[in-house]
């Protein structure tokens, strides 16, 4: 079975990147030394600092393998290739809530780099497949947790 492509914005992919490393060099080796000191303590049986260090350890790896395939099988959205025209990933939409009254902002990201308290919503989120081919000054009706609300597009931008 093929893995699942990983949709990422150029930024996306550098904050990956940069994860991955800091694991690899800089945790790795926090991570060694601490285990180091914990096993200089004696007995490991009942050495809590010495388990707490093996359970941080099996995380770091595990998150070096998730972070490694996921750039295995990254896609760089283009920032070339997006429109002004229709929101697409990478997009930045400035949307008007017309029930709160309210303005705001998201870009449509892949999942793996959404970030709904930060404005960054997954193409794959409900109101980010809404959003998903949709010009200026369209009104959108979307279904929500809380129950259908309406938008229209206010601005689209790389």
């Amino acid at each position: 079975m093929a893995d699942k492509k990983v949709v990422l914005t150029y930024d996306g992919l550098k904050k990956m990147e940069e994860e991955l490393e800091n694991l690899k060099i800089v945790k790795r080796k926090e991570i060694a030394e601490k285990i180091k000191e914990a096993r200089g303590q004696g007995d490991l049986s009942e050495n809590a600092e010495y388990d707490s260090a093996k359970e941080e350890q099996a995380e770091i790896e595990a998150r070096i393998v998730v972070l490694e395939k996921m750039l295995r099988n990254a896609e760089v959205i283009d920032d070339e290739e997006l429109s002004h025209d229709k929101v697409g990933l990478g997009s930045t939409v400035e949307l008007y809530d017309v029930e709160f009254d309210e303005t705001m902002i998201y870009t449509i990201v892949g999942s793996a780099e959404a970030d709904p308290m930060n404005g960054r919503i997954s193409n794959e989120s409900p109101v980010g497949m809404a959003l998903l081919g949709h010009t200026n000054g369209e009104k959108i009706k979307i279904d929500t947790p809380d129950g259908e609300a309406v938008f229209e597009v206010k601005s689209i931008r790389k």
